[in-house]
């Protein structure tokens, strides 16, 4: 095998095996907490060898915030919809409907961010003001921008999104409240479909849009 294609297998192994294992640690840490949650039980949900772990990430403190960095930027790639140029209906409501999605396909990621909050973010604190809170300033000035142009209804713009984080996570965070009242032991498809196009409807006339 020639150097090149050698090191781009070795390359995709790595990236597989780590994102087996930040997966395995995502759904851990939400069950277990950061405290409770240990290498070996990382190790058995992703498949591989504990000394795999040791190899990509060298302890627990080092995958935990891996797998808070990865969450925060899965929640962040879905902005990049928000632009000027962009129609402030349709921005929004794929912004939305992708939060909700994110909700309905890694609820372990939003409680692991949300344990991360409740404990005063002692390992995103960093992040939150360096990489969250620009992009919030950045995205807020936009549609500021449209209320200013008389293309949406007057919102106060940052706190639009703490309502859109609020409406849409707590199908994963309070999962187990939501279900309770539905009376029913997990959700559906057709539940989160549901949820879905509430929060959307919702959330968009709020905006007059």
């Amino acid at each position: 095998m020639a150097p090149v294609a050698h090191d781009s297998a070795k390359g995709l192994i790595r990236q597989t095996n780590e994102a087996l294992i930040l997966s395995a640690a995502e759904r851990v840490f939400a069950r277990a907490g950061f405290g409770g949650a240990t290498m070996a039980a990382i190790a058995t949900e992703s498949g591989l060898p504990k000394a795999n772990l040791h190899y990509y990430f060298g302890s627990k403190d080092v995958l935990y915030r891996a797998v808070l960095a990865r969450i925060l930027n899965d929640w962040l790639v879905p902005t990049h919809g928000i632009r000027a140029e962009a129609d402030p209906r349709t921005a929004l409501e794929q912004y939305i409907r992708a939060k909700m999605a994110l909700s309905a396909q890694r609820p372990d990621g939003s409680k692991v961010f949300a344990n991360e909050m409740l404990h005063g973010a002692p390992i995103v604190k960093t992040i939150l003001s360096s990489e969250l809170r620009p992009m919030v300033q950045e995205k807020a000035a936009v549609v500021q921008g449209w209320v200013d142009a008389g293309r949406m209804a007057p919102v106060d713009a940052v706190h639009l999104f703490f309502t859109i984080w609020a409406a849409t996570q707590t199908y994963a965070d309070f999962d187990v409240q939501v279900c309770a009242v539905l009376g029913c032991k997990r959700l559906s498809i057709k539940d989160h479909a549901r949820a879905t196009e509430h929060v959307v409807s919702l959330l968009l006339r709020g905006c007059g849009l």
